[in-house]
């Protein structure tokens, strides 16, 4: 099979999408692509003058794209409302793209007292798509993309101290926020079958990624991480696992997309796999109920048929 690159990504004329982070990083390839591609791209981003300057970069690439900054602070449950209330007046939403993230910072917390990794995100996504999933819903064939990390693979849910009151590990914090991602996607997609829509659920990893966000990285850790740089990924080949995800002809809900070589730290996109302990649907569930709960935000799915 040959790599797949940019240029396979097929025409998205007359499609909407909706990407986070879409300023820096894999987000900002993410949507690049996508407004090349012909596609109407809505930035999710915290400020104007980030949004702005990635508006800019992309004009330059492609003069005539249509492109829209939504502002977005997923640390921050009501800028989600906020957002969120604002996508729901396009016309149409075939794309959403839930990339943005933060990772391995020092102990913080949201807005609403959430562990930050773990409020933006999981937290802060899961809100996000529970509030524009009807007008998902109401565009045929639309998909949800989670961008999750391989990180994700030795994860897991803390819930008897969400907030790390008691203890607080940047890299189990990161893979606690990641496994989320991916339980997320899993149970998403068992209720929109459930439910007989075409909407999907999908995810995808970088790899390892020249991005912003190892912004936070200890500089210890970044020696020992030193030879991992030269095989690394540029922010554009990180996206390609996103969009082929979000673009792909074949793709299937719950598939999950990532690099093809070593140890799918990086080149090219295709299929792979989540660590079996992802697919426990009771852990899923128990993470679902909690993420309503904690965010306020219901998914009645029986509604949107």
């Amino acid at each position: 099979m040959p790599d797949y690159c940019e240029a396979d990504v097929p025409s998205q004329k007359g499609k909407t999408a909706f990407v986070t982070g879409a300023n820096t990083g894999i987000g900002y390839d993410t949507a690049r692509v996508l407004a090349e591609r012909g596609a109407k791209v809505l930035l999710g981003c915290r400020t104007e003058e980030r949004a702005l300057n990635a508006i800019n970069r992309i004009k330059e690439k492609a003069p005539d794209a249509e492109l829209k900054w939504i502002e977005l602070d997923l640390a921050d449950l009501s800028s989600i409302k906020t957002a969120a209330e604002i996508v729901n007046k396009e016309p149409a939403l075939d794309i959403l793209v839930n990339n943005a993230g933060v990772s391995l910072p020092p102990r913080a917390l949201t807005k609403d007292g959430f562990e930050l990794q773990f409020g933006v995100n999981h937290l802060g996504h899961f809100a996000l798509t529970g509030q524009i999933l009807k007008k998902l819903v109401g565009t045929s064939k639309a998909r949800i993309v989670n961008v999750s990390s391989n990180a994700h693979k030795g994860g897991e849910i803390f819930y008897d101290d969400l907030n790390a009151e008691k203890k607080y590990s940047r890299i189990k914090r990161y893979q606690m926020s990641k496994f989320a991602n991916i339980l997320f996607t899993y149970h998403l997609q068992k209720l929109l079958e459930q439910n007989s829509l075409d909407t999907i659920a999908v995810a995808c990893h970088p790899g390892a990624s020249a991005t912003e966000i190892g912004r936070h990285i200890p500089s210890a850790f970044n020696i020992l991480l030193a030879p991992l740089y030269l095989i690394m990924n540029s922010s554009a080949e990180g996206a390609l696992p996103t969009l082929m995800a979000a673009t792909h002809t074949g793709v299937s809900g719950a598939d999950y997309f990532g690099p093809m070589k070593w140890a799918e730290m990086a080149h090219s996109a295709h299929k792979v796999s989540t660590d079996p302990s992802s697919r426990d649907q009771d852990n899923a569930k128990r993470l679902w109920d909690l993420s309503e709960e904690l965010t306020k935000v219901k998914f009645d799915l029986g509604e949107l048929k």
